[in-house]
């Protein structure tokens, strides 16, 4: 008993302290750019694209608040504070308690996206539009997702708009 607990605490406190693996960054210089010119978005898009690619590609760390690991409601709450000067509660669990409800088919950029990944477990991201947001991913680190995707879809369970 005694090793397992052993196990456990190194593995816990070694799992934000590996080097990072090499995700893929989804750079907005490439040729093959996606489908979005920042010339012509809003402050809000813009400030959430300069974010994503700030983060893009730092791993999952749960508990973690850095570029050596971040997680899902840390990303939210980082985001926040650097692009729009607004300080969120850390944690998913505080965060669904701030600003307004938002109907799925009224979402607008900016608004904080809430999925109920297990019975007691909630995961958040930042929308962003056609169904795209920003999150940490547990196995991908921080990357572009879409809500229409089939698991993101089972799993949504609410938004939240603080930007208004």
């Amino acid at each position: 008993m005694k090793q397992l607990l052993v196990f456990l605490a190194v593995f816990l406190l070694s799992s934000c302290s590996s080097s990072p693996k090499p995700y893929k960054k989804i750079s907005l210089n490439i040729q093959n750019k996606p489908s979005y010119n920042l010339e012509n978005k809003n402050h809000i898009t813009k400030k959430l694209y300069e974010s994503y690619e700030k983060w893009a590609g730092v791993k999952y760390c749960y508990g973690g608040e850095s570029k050596s690991g971040i997680d899902c409601s840390a990303l939210v709450q980082t985001i926040y504070k650097e692009a729009f000067h607004i300080e969120l509660p850390r944690t998913t669990k505080e965060q669904i308690k701030v600003g307004k409800k938002v109907q799925k088919k009224a979402l607008k950029e900016g608004d904080i996206l809430f999925f109920k990944t297990s019975y007691h477990v909630l995961h958040s991201g930042i929308y962003l539009k056609k169904g795209a947001f920003i999150h940490a991913s547990s196995k991908y680190g921080v990357i572009l997702s879409n809500i229409h995707n089939p698991y993101w879809r089972a799993k949504y369970f609410q938004a939240r708009r603080v930007l208004f």
